[in-house]
């Protein structure tokens, strides 16, 4: 049994198996070597899972078996409750076993088993081999069918020959596995030795309360984004009206900049979030979610319809401030315009390229009208005044969230490649008809100016977002390859 007072679990199985990509995925560390070299682990190496600062379980990567069917046929002339420790004392010089001299020892510590199979391949004789010396050890044991591709060939014959030798059989795909798959696996691990289930019943729980203030923390993060980005503004003074073009120009490219700066951070932060290291993902160009914020086809497939719009901009008092004007023109591009003023008075939007306002405080210059400062004139873009801006960047959020906790640590290749590739999906068009006007009356009292109504809706914001977050996590990942 386990001695010692964190529950240990020794990954073992033959070399270039997925051993060090089920360890990685369980723990959650992409620190973990994973290669497609067979023999890449030579020593045992623990990983604990650390939560609120303390141990709560811990896995170990382990060595392939090395001389298995020798190791079998000295341990059944000397079984016994101490032939692992009598074979590693007398074999401890031999290179034949090294392997086995290494693996036996987190099995001597106490440690429970998790066998790693490849099922896309046929069974073995040293495959059994392997089995039977789990068996011999007594120790509580799972085996994990970890197909490398999805032949089913040979699936059968290795199902059978796993049931004679262990207490639990799972398939499990660590290049593939979501969230809530790896809970279940772990829920499945309180089945193979009933002295554990109290302990891991209070693992599981640690990991789902971690996992639902991890949704928490971002949910914050999420409504930081938007609201940071619809109070950002740039200016400029100048004093010559020949600088107004250029110096609009200029100031347009730098907000467009600083907007994606901002969303790159809270990107950053929930892969930092979510313990991704290697992770780097950015929404590709070829998705109409990597495309720029102000880009066209990003305004015409994310976020909301222009009816979605119009009814969460009415519902939540005229959205942002501004009325929509969802006529037939706006409708056959796809897009809407908008009434009030985004650069200079009646401009339209069409797409996504005009997203603020452009403001001259100063004499009248041209068409531009201002007051007059003292000391010349200011040139101002933003803040963004545009309803459907915010439920974009919020659907970008999602997307994000989901490619990545639904990325497996396991999962690695060669960098630019091995990459997700998200499905043409929308979260933000499925949000219900309540969600939308949540939506909407937080972006709209954000430089609204009353602060108990601001915070009044973003509390109901956050609330609606870990609802969604956590719908997100407890799904498969099938919008996702």
């Amino acid at each position: 049994m386990i001695t010692e007072e964190v529950l240990s679990f020794a990954v073992l199985g033959h070399p270039n198996e997925g051993k060090s990509s089920v360890v990685s995925t369980l723990a959650e560390d992409d620190s973990v070597r994973v290669t497609p070299i067979p023999g890449e682990t030579v020593v045992c190496r623990r990983f604990p899972v650390i939560i609120d600062g303390r141990e709560i379980i811990r896995f170990i990567d382990t060595p392939g078996f090395q001389s298995p069917l020798a190791t079998l046929a000295w341990l059944r002339g000397h079984e016994g409750p101490d032939m692992l420790e009598r074979f590693v004392e007398v074999h401890k010089n031999d290179q034949r076993f090294s392997g086995e001299n290494e693996l036996f020892s987190p099995l001597i510590s106490g440690a429970g088993i998790i066998y790693v199979i490849d099922a896309s391949r046929p069974l073995r004789s040293v495959d059994i081999a392997e089995m039977e010396i789990l068996r011999l050890t007594g120790i509580p044991r799972m085996a994990i069918i970890n197909n490398k591709d999805e032949t089913s060939t040979y699936l059968d014959a290795w199902r059978n020959e796993l049931r004679k030798h262990f207490n639990s059989i799972r398939v499990f795909n660590a290049h593939m596995a979501t969230y809530a798959q790896r809970v279940a696996l772990l829920e499945s691990l309180k089945a193979i030795d009933q002295q554990w289930e109290k302990t891991l019943g209070t693992v599981i729980q640690a990991f789902k309360d971690d996992w639902s203030r991890r949704i928490a923390t971002l949910s914050f993060f999420i409504c930081d984004m938007i609201q940071d980005v619809l109070r950002y503004q740039a200016s400029r003074n100048f004093s010559d009206e020949a600088q107004i073009e250029s110096l609009r120009n200029r100031l347009i490219t730098d907000y467009r900049k600083e907007i994606a700066r901002i969303e790159k951070q809270a990107h950053s932060k929930l892969k930092k979030l979510f313990k991704h290291n290697i992770f780097d993902y950015t929404l590709p160009e070829q998705s109409v979610a990597g495309e720029d914020l102000f880009e066209q086809k990003t305004w015409q497939v994310l976020g909301l319809s222009p009816w979605q719009l119009a009814t969460a901009g009415a519902a939540a008092g005229g959205g942002l401030g501004i009325g929509l004007d969802v006529a037939t023109a706006g409708i056959t591009f796809g897009v809407f315009t908008l009434s009030g003023v985004l650069l200079g008075a009646g401009s339209a939007l069409i797409g996504g390229k005009r997203v603020s306002k452009v403001v001259v405080k100063g004499p009248k210059l041209g068409n531009y009208q201002g007051t007059v400062p003292i000391g010349g004139s200011q040139l101002r873009v933003g803040p963004v005044t545009n309803i459907q801006f915010p439920f974009i960047l919020l659907d970008r959020a999602l997307i994000f969230y989901s490619l990545a906790i639904n990325w497996a640590r396991g999962r690695r290749g060669r960098r630019g490649e091995d990459k997700p590739e998200r499905k043409n999906i929308s979260y933000v068009s499925s949000l219900t008809a309540a969600q939308r006007v949540t939506c909407a009356e937080f972006f709209r009292h954000i430089n609204s100016g009353n602060e108990r109504k601001y915070k009044t809706s973003r509390q109901a914001m956050t609330d609606m977002l870990k609802d969604i977050l956590t719908e997100i996590s407890n799904k498969d990942a099938t919008n996702f390859r």
